[in-house]
């Protein structure tokens, strides 16, 4: 039952839960991120993208979506170029910037925060050139240019587990109970990188987001609810978490779009404060209910 297994975590590893996070700020964007809980809304540029009411084909597209989440409650945009589904088709570096400048121009001049995710530092030096002001960085990357590159723009970064080299790589996942300590070990290397880079503004992502081998029914569910309850003890690294809610099919059928409503409510309990989101509109409210407390 879920109490039970909450308290038991909360008893088990009380001192993460309470561990202190960094507050920062982004100067040219007028916010600054407290340990509270905020929306970061999901433009998906690949058609393989699962999540079809996220996906923009155009500029326009993008910006009006982008607009609305704004105001349903999203402080920031995440866009990306490339799906990490396993059936998905990789896109080269110079495609992904191709398609991600044209949008992120118009973002940009709306003034919005944007991230872009990506695993490759060549997308990430082009993007933070063009004014994103967050990059989501979905795999390892060990040149301390790259964080330097980050600092000198006084831009962001989330920071993302994965087992292997990428979110594409599809190596093979720790078990449950030893996933959290591989991803402390993950963090705790590469923070110290960011860290020693300049790199001041900075979440750690659990990753369980991504597809990672799974495919969509009982098995996949299970381990993203419990990586879910465990992404509060990353706070003991001293940083932020956020994490992406998570949508089954093979739970909510053709009710799917509300799947993160009940997401949302699990990241809550377990103190996630930067919640990625298709549905900004659907989420919202649950941030502001658990606000009025």
């Amino acid at each position: 039952m879920i109490p039970e297994r909450l308290l038991e975590l909360w008893t088990t590893y009380g001192d993460a839960l309470s561990h202190p996070v960094r507050t920062f700020s982004f100067p040219q964007f007028d916010m600054t991120f407290e340990d509270a809980p905020y929306q970061m809304g999901v433009i998906n540029l690949s058609r393989d993208s699962s999540y079809r009411e996220s996906i923009c084909h155009t500029p326009d597209m993008a910006r009006y979506r982008a607009r609305r989440m704004t105001v349903e409650g999203a402080v920031m945009i995440d866009v990306g170029a490339e799906s990490t589904g396993d059936d998905t088709d990789l896109v080269d570096v110079t495609r992904q910037i191709d398609t991600l400048r044209p949008v992120l121009d118009v973002l940009v001049e709306d003034n919005m925060m944007v991230s872009i995710e990506t695993y490759h530092a060549e997308v990430a030096a082009a993007v933070l050139e063009a004014g994103a002001g967050v990059i989501n960085l979905t795999g390892r990357i060990d040149d301390r240019a790259f964080y330097e590159d980050i600092a000198r723009h006084q831009a962001g970064l989330v920071m993302c587990y994965t087992p292997g080299e990428n979110a594409r790589s599809g190596d093979a996942l720790p078990s449950p109970d030893k996933l959290v300590d591989d991803q402390l070990e993950f963090f705790a290397e590469r923070v110290a990188l960011a860290i020693g880079a300049g790199v001041e503004r900075l979440w750690l992502d659990p990753g369980f987001g991504f597809a990672l081998g799974l495919r969509d029914g009982p098995e996949r569910v299970r381990y993203q609810t419990e990586s879910m309850f465990q992404a509060f003890r990353l706070r003991e690294l001293g940083w932020p978490v956020c994490v992406t809610l998570a949508s089954s099919v093979y739970l909510f059928r053709d009710e799917v779009r509300t799947a993160e409503t009940s997401s949302a409510t699990l990241a809550l309990l377990s103190k996630a404060n930067l919640i990625r989101s298709h549905e900004v509109a659907r989420v919202q409210p649950v941030l502001d209910m658990v606000a009025m407390l």
